[in-house]
């Protein structure tokens, strides 16, 4: 892929971009979540009671052009939008869009006299709209969020201080200091002795990265252990960080939206009832004989009342909340109605490793004590490490053991090998192989086949044991990969930032046949764009890093922890699991096609409804107050229906 360099001061800008017209037909409330938005909504429906509370009253000053003029009024904040965006669609010469013929039915109740009519369509469909854009104005393409993670400030070196600037007004060759617990904000060579840092946002990465004097630093680590300095070799802008924002970026242009079934129906319905209209109102001339057109013009106008698709743009949005509401009842936030349907496509699941199958923090997974009791050979190993902050030492440390503690003297640090020191009066070595081979101890041939992070053990040049430390499997991991396959999913991949071994062996404890370690997020971006080239996959990808956001906006759906997952992923991902769990996965899956089964029931009601009421109102059967009824019907029977996601039960 191209690199292409970004300007990351004015990537405020790029979610304003996304906002586009693909088809010139998308109604953009805006900020779906102010009160603003409502507003001519809410100004629409309440001069639409006050008008038919004094239609019903019978009011001697509401009459004529005051009655006019007042619906007129209503119509307005609700239907002018809609009216505006069907003129601007005609212009680009897309004439038979839903907006067309919303403002044609409704400006043509308002021509036979059917004032509150024309303007309860038009709030109908007003509100609808309003609906389906609270959840699409949510969508993953919020690239602002992405700021909240690079890095604010770096501390560079000038005039003989420390002083506090922008990453992006630092050059190569100056040096940053980097404090415990902060990131580094470029990318450089360590100019300290040593650091010990936390790469699981660029790698995925589980086991804290220990580096010496020389080695190369990324942008976006975290420093863990003591304060240290930098040597800048990269600008900001060509940094890891930087990178990672580039490939989101370039990622989520690549991905296209999911038109809803509306969009598309309405290319179809539409002509066909604006041609029927004009049918119904010159036809009858060669037919019959007393052929009046203001009569036969009547009957087109109700005809097309009649056929105002708001019981369609109603039931299916409400079929989609209702999905959205049954799944953020089970810990599962969709980000759209789109993504319910993609959901439902979805036949190749990629996953991360850490943080994602499992917890993302070190446990002893194995003990072996050789010529000791394992409790006393856990309290010399307990004693030593009870002097490190290391993550793996606090994982030792978790061990719970009965007994008197012992105390280690003179501990020193071996660098890059481990520990030694004094422990009731024996010499105890802690570390990995080289700093047993270092002191001439043999160390057991079971070792090396062993993958995980391992800790050996000598006690007065003896080898003494091993303890084996491993990022333990989330409680139904296991149990996730089996359901998948039995609701369908076959094509299973496990990608991963983490050493490859590792990798390979949490998938086959899994159950999960192909699995890649060792992964950069160009290299997982790679994987998933090589599945997509065949058209048959429809992929879905499950993060919680930093590092696991550009290939979750490349996905068809990308899903993320909540809990755990960094920022960038949750603002990435178009599904989040809040609970931190992978068998919501299933679950989200289960709720996806329970939701597409209720909003093709509804699409049927609906349809079936407006067609038989379509024919009656051609053939002068039908009057107006008959269509709203028909319409309303058919809405609440849809509303009904969509109500029973609420209560249904995916275990």
């Amino acid at each position: 892929m191209k690199k292409k360099k970004v300007n990351l001061r004015n990537l405020e800008s790029v979610s304003d971009a996304e906002h586009t017209h693909d088809d010139g037909h998308d109604h953009d409330h805006g900020n779906s979540g102010s009160f603003k938005t409502y507003l001519p909504a809410l100004i629409s429906f309440t001069m639409l009671i006050i008008g038919i509370g004094l239609d019903y009253f019978d009011s001697s000053y509401f009459k004529d052009w005051v009655r006019i003029a007042w619906y007129g009024i209503a119509y307005l904040p609700v239907g002018f939008p809609v009216v505006k965006e069907g003129w601007n669609s005609i212009k680009k010469g897309d004439v038979f869009t839903e907006f067309f013929l919303m403002s044609i039915a409704t400006i043509g109740a308002f021509i036979i006299g059917e004032y509150p009519e024309g303007v309860a369509v038009m709030l109908f469909y007003a509100v609808g709209e309003l609906f389906q854009n609270a959840a699409v104005n949510r969508a993953k393409g919020n690239i602002k969020a992405l700021l909240d993670v690079r890095p604010k400030e770096a501390n560079v070196f000038r005039d003989g201080d420390y002083k506090s600037v922008s990453p992006e007004d630092v050059t190569i060759g100056e040096k940053i200091q980097i404090r415990v617990g902060e990131k580094i904000p470029l990318d450089g060579i360590l100019v300290s002795e040593k650091a010990s840092l936390n790469t699981a946002a660029l790698t995925g990465e589980s086991k804290p990265d220990s580096i010496k004097k020389s080695a190369k630093v990324y942008a976006g680590s975290i420093n863990l252990e003591s304060v240290i300095e930098v040597k800048v070799t990269n600008t900001f802008e060509d940094s890891s960080i930087a990178r990672i924002l580039d490939l989101v970026q370039n990622a989520t242009a690549r991905k296209s939206k999911t038109e809803l079934f509306i969009r598309q129906f309405a290319r179809i319905y539409t002509p066909i009832v604006v041609f029927l209209a004009i049918g119904v109102t010159l036809i009858p001339y060669f037919f019959v004989a007393d052929y009046d057109f203001r009569d036969w013009l009547y009957r087109a106008l109700i005809f097309l009342v009649i056929s105002c698709p708001c019981a369609l743009v109603i039931s299916i949005p409400l079929g989609y909340f209702g999905g959205l509401g049954a799944a953020s009842k089970n810990g599962i936030l969709f980000k759209g109605a789109s993504f319910l349907d993609a959901m439902t496509k979805i036949n190749t699941l990629v996953m991360d490793k850490t943080g994602t199958v499992t917890k993302g923090v070190f446990k002893i997974k194995a003990i072996k004590a050789i010529g000791w009791e394992t409790s006393e050979f856990m309290k010399y190993l307990m004693a030593m490490e009870a002097q490190s902050t290391h993550p793996i030492a606090k994982a030792i440390m978790a061990y719970k053991e009965n007994g008197d503690d012992f105390e280690a003297n003179d501990v020193s640090e071996i660098a890059g090998k481990g520990l030694k020191g004094i422990v009731n009066g024996k010499t105890v070595l802690v570390g990995n192989k080289a700093l047993m081979m270092a002191h001439h101890i043999s160390v057991p041939t079971e070792t090396e086949s062993i993958v995980e992070s391992i800790v050996l053990v000598a006690i007065d040049n003896m080898f003494a044991g091993y303890v084996v430390i491993a990022d333990e499997l989330k409680a139904d991991a296991k149990d996730t990969i089996t359901e998948l396959h039995n609701v369908g999913i076959k094509n299973i991949m496990m990608l991963s930032g983490d050493k490859d071994s590792i990798t390979q062996q949490v998938a086959k404890e899994l159950g999960i046949e192909h699995a890649k370690g060792g992964l950069l997020p160009e290299d997982k971006l790679n994987e998933v764009e090589r599945l997509k080239k065949n058209p048959e996959h429809k992929v879905a990808f499950i993060g919680d890093g930093i590092n696991d956001a550009p290939v979750l906006a490349a996905s068809n759906v990308g899903i993320a922890m909540g809990g755990l997952g960094s920022d960038v992923a949750i603002e990435t991902a178009d599904v989040i699991i809040q609970t931190d769990q992978p068998s919501k996965i299933v679950r989200a899956i289960k709720i996806s096609r329970s939701t597409r089964k209720i909003v093709w029931q509804n699409i049927i009601l609906a349809f079936g409804v407006k067609v038989i009421v379509l024919i009656l109102g051609a053939g002068g059967l039908a009057t107006m107050w008959e269509a709203v009824f028909a319409d309303v019907g058919v809405a609440l029977l849809a509303i009904l229906n969509a109500v029973r996601l609420q209560r249904m039960r995916w275990d």
